[in-house]
């Protein structure tokens, strides 16, 4: 069980008041743990004083700009890997299964690739085995660190320590290929519509919601707590013993 990507997949949750309040703790379970280097723990830091002082609304004004109104930020893997392929819905079923066998059941609000769900399955495998599956969607992290080195986001540290603690690293050319994906401005709504309205995805077999319409549902999926905070939800995933 590895702590710290516990830890990340707090970090890119909502915002809420229980996360702020948990957030020198999950400062000092990265630091005890010691799997990430001295400089990406010290990278992290503005990202957790930022949340930790921050005012709530814009906190979350902002995560919602960043991770739900920018399709090349987005949470979800399988936007980045699949797109609008008919793959994408059996990606998610599979996943899911993997899930399920290893003991994890999402909740029904969570789509299994959501980056924070799948960071929270990564924490309970064995550390080589998670460290291992991170590698696979590690040119993605590459990719959404650089976007978010542009626009000077304090979230960009933690796509760097998934890129460092991932077994396998990600090759220049597979980075340089996600990065060819267009880079749309949260702020040009024109531009904005018209990048989710290319075409709709579907989930699963019948599925009519495109993602523009899934956003909110993205952002009550966004509302996780923090490692071993209360529950706030009852649709929050729990692990079978």
């Amino acid at each position: 069980m590895t702590r710290t990507l516990k830890v990340l997949s707090a970090l890119l949750s909502y915002p809420t008041s229980e996360l702020q309040e948990h957030i020198a703790e999950m400062q000092d379970a990265v630091g005890k743990e010691g799997v990430l280097t001295g400089q990406a723990r010290r990278a992290l830091n503005p990202l957790f004083e930022n949340i930790a002082r921050g005012e709530l609304y814009d906190l979350q004004e902002r995560y919602v700009l960043l991770f739900d109104r920018t399709r090349s930020l987005s949470l979800h893997l399988f936007e980045h890997v699949h797109g609008e392929s008919r793959d994408r819905g059996q990606a998610m079923v599979d996943l899911q299964t993997m899930y399920v066998e290893k003991g994890l059941e999402p909740g029904t609000s969570e789509l299994p690739d959501f980056l924070p769900l799948f960071l929270e399955f990564l924490s309970l495998l064995p550390r080589q085995e998670a460290f291992d599956l991170l590698g696979q969607p590690a040119h993605i992290f590459a990719a959404i660190a650089e976007r978010l080195r542009k626009r000077n986001s304090p979230y960009e540290a933690v796509f760097r320590a998934l890129v460092a603690l991932a077994k396998d690293k990600p090759k220049g050319e597979a980075i340089a290929a996600a990065l060819q994906a267009p880079d749309t401005d949260p702020d040009d709504l024109a531009a904005l519509d018209a990048a989710w309205e290319e075409q709709e995805v579907r989930f699963g077999p019948g599925s009519g919601d495109s993602c523009k319409d899934g956003l909110i549902a993205r952002v009550r999926a966004g509302m996780r707590p923090a490692p071993d905070l209360p529950v706030v939800s009852p649709q929050n995933p729990t692990t079978r013993h």
